[in-house]
């Protein structure tokens, strides 16, 4: 019996269907891990989250950054209340404060728009609009120039630095005040 040896479309038409099957199964396989579904918060972190919420709506921001964090400890590590906290000490004036909440998130999650486009905002109300420009193009290359958060950060840069808060010596040099003893 003598063999022939296989030509290029045997081997093509034999192993085409089976490398086909094994990349449809490693394409779903790798994506069920991103759409994991988000863990339900604790009813007190819900409730917390949900006063914190009204407090940033109300314009007191001080109010809702107690509830967040009260939350944070009912919550650990959620980055739902991650990121909240980080945008009301972003609203508060804390950008150094801000920006930490949103690299923990940002640590448990990188691809997180939310957190990209606050991080960005922080940075951008310092003055770093460098740093703000890369997280842009970040969020450009992750969901496009048409997302929500990409158009908030795009805003954001545009505006440039919040108000220094800079207090000069005029500003606190006291009023000579006579009284008699």
């Amino acid at each position: 019996m003598m063999r022939t040896k296989p030509s290029v479309k045997d081997l093509l038409m034999r192993y085409t269907p089976v490398a086909v099957a094994l990349s449809l199964i490693a394409a779903v396989s790798s994506s069920v891990s991103y759409s994991e579904p988000t863990r339900e918060l604790d009813p007190r972190a819900q409730m917390l989250l949900s006063e914190g919420r009204a407090a940033v709506a109300g314009g007191d921001y001080n109010s809702a950054v107690d509830a967040f964090e009260s939350a944070l400890t009912v919550e650990p590590g959620s980055t739902r209340v991650l990121l909240a906290l980080a945008d009301a000490t972003r609203r508060e004036g804390l950008q150094g404060k801000a920006l930490h909440y949103y690299r923990v998130a940002l640590t448990d999650d990188p691809r997180n728009l939310a957190a990209l486009a606050g991080e960005g905002m922080a940075l951008a109300e310092k003055g770093a609009t460098e740093k703000a420009s890369r997280n842009l193009a970040r969020l450009q290359t992750l969901c496009g120039n048409d997302c929500s958060e990409t158009k908030s950060l795009a805003a954001a840069i545009a505006k440039g630095p919040s108000q220094q808060r800079v207090v000069t010596a005029e500003a606190v040099t006291p009023k000579p005040v006579v009284s008699e003893n």
